[in-house]
């Protein structure tokens, strides 16, 4: 830079600053919006790496002094307690990892399960809220206050004290059908024996629906071509349904069922699906379905009048204007505020710690008392909902871009 010196206007002398070429460049640069975003972006991932760096740093410096490891070693170690209830069949004396695999097995089972019955309670509350009957909108406005301003865990309490004391002991077990026995150590009931033929009838009905996704996209497409309406869900259940079952029939066996009998002090055999498990999913459905009932409400009045006008004016049912019209322009509506619901169950789903069923949290609860890795267990714990919530948005995002409306030109 260089400096010169003029007379003012009252006489006094002024020193002028000459910018350099250089700096002058840079000033251009940064009046420019996409420099300024890109040059704050790379600041704050400097600040997060600076931080992640510090927190490591301590980390690693006060482990030895207090004379713990940091690793993750441990999850090939043996472990000692069983899990109940899980997908893997994992017993006492397996890995510690298969353990988390089974935790993990059941909090994905249980956000699944969740998501899909509070998509259809939701529907149901929200279409009882819009009734013309006054006692039928009245109860659903009554449900809806009440689930949503107790706190999920006490909810949870309630349901597992209820259920607990409601069902008798093994041996006076309910037993609705032949079979199936209810207790308070939980749902018994047959199941079946595996044979080679279903794998081959798996892999059938795979292809069926193959076909059945093939068939759906050509009907569409000569839907917008031409206008011509044809029918996809009886066409698309056959693919997939029909070709399994004759190919058992052609060459399969009888089927070998596996019944719980009472041995002792419990059911033996068949599957047992323990009461925590019925407790937290009733819990959170319930719970969540009062949120997701607003959500669906909330769309089905943003459907417009004139789509409602005009469905009756062609002579539509209630029922049918309900299905056709308003529905699907609906689901355009709430899928976005839905999304946040459904993460939300996936978070709480992590309450199952507390009435005991062997989620995640669970699991890893278990294993920082048998070998005192808290560390590695919370950091497992973050990376298993993290990754789950990330699943659920993705996919949330990838179906409402599927059924948004295209732009027209």
């Amino acid at each position: 830079m260089a400096l010169s010196r003029r007379r003012g206007a009252t006489g006094e002398s002024v020193v002028e600053v000459a910018m350099s070429p250089a700096l002058g460049s840079l000033r251009r640069l940064w009046k420019r919006p996409a420099i300024r975003a890109a040059a704050w972006q790379m600041l704050a991932v400097a600040t997060i790496a600076a931080l992640a760096w510090y927190v490591t740093a301590n980390v690693r410096a006060n482990l030895p002094r207090m004379k713990l490891e940091l690793g993750f070693g441990f999850l090939w170690d043996k472990a000692a307690f069983e899990i109940g209830d899980n997908l893997f069949d994992y017993r006492a004396g397996e890995s510690i990892l298969k353990a988390f695999v089974a935790g993990l097995g059941n909090t994905i089972q249980v956000a699944v399960i969740g998501i899909a019955l509070t998509t259809l309670l939701g529907s149901a509350i929200a279409l009882a809220r819009l009734s013309h009957s006054l006692i039928v909108a009245r109860a659903a406005w009554l449900y809806v206050e009440t689930v949503r301003n107790i706190p999920l865990l006490l909810q949870l309490y309630f349901w597992h004290l209820f259920l607990v004391k409601l069902l008798p002991a093994p041996r006076l077990a309910w037993n609705p059908l032949p079979g199936i026995f209810l207790s308070n150590r939980g749902l018994a009931y047959p199941t079946l024996g595996m044979q080679p033929i279903f794998t081959w009838m798996l892999m059938v009905g795979l292809g069926g629906g193959i076909l059945a996704w093939a068939w759906t996209r050509r009907a569409r497409r000569r839907r917008d071509e031409t206008g011509a309406q044809t029918s996809t869900l009886l066409p698309g259940l056959a693919l997939i349904f029909l070709p399994p079952l004759i190919l058992f029939l052609l060459f399969g066996e009888t089927l070998q069922w596996d019944t719980p009998s009472l041995r002792g002090f419990n059911f033996q055999g068949g599957g047992n699906r323990v009461p925590e498990f019925a407790v937290l999913i009733f819990g959170l459905v319930t719970y969540q379905a009062g949120f997701a009932a607003e959500t669906i409400r909330a769309g089905i009045l943003g459907v417009s009048k004139g789509q409602i006008e005009a469905a009756k004016s062609l002579g539509l049912s209630r029922g049918r204007m309900t299905r056709l019209v308003i529905l699907p322009q609906a689901l355009r509506i709430v899928v976005p505020p839905l999304a946040s619901q459904f993460l939300s169950l996936t978070k709480n789903s992590s309450l199952a710690v507390a009435i005991g069923y062997p989620d995640i949290v669970r699991v890893s609860m278990v294993v920082t008392g048998d070998t005192g890795r808290a560390v590695e267990c919370v950091a497992i714990i973050l990376v298993v909902y993290l990754v789950l919530s990330l699943a659920t948005a993705a996919f949330m995002n990838w179906f409402n871009a599927r059924i948004a409306f295209e732009g027209r030109t």
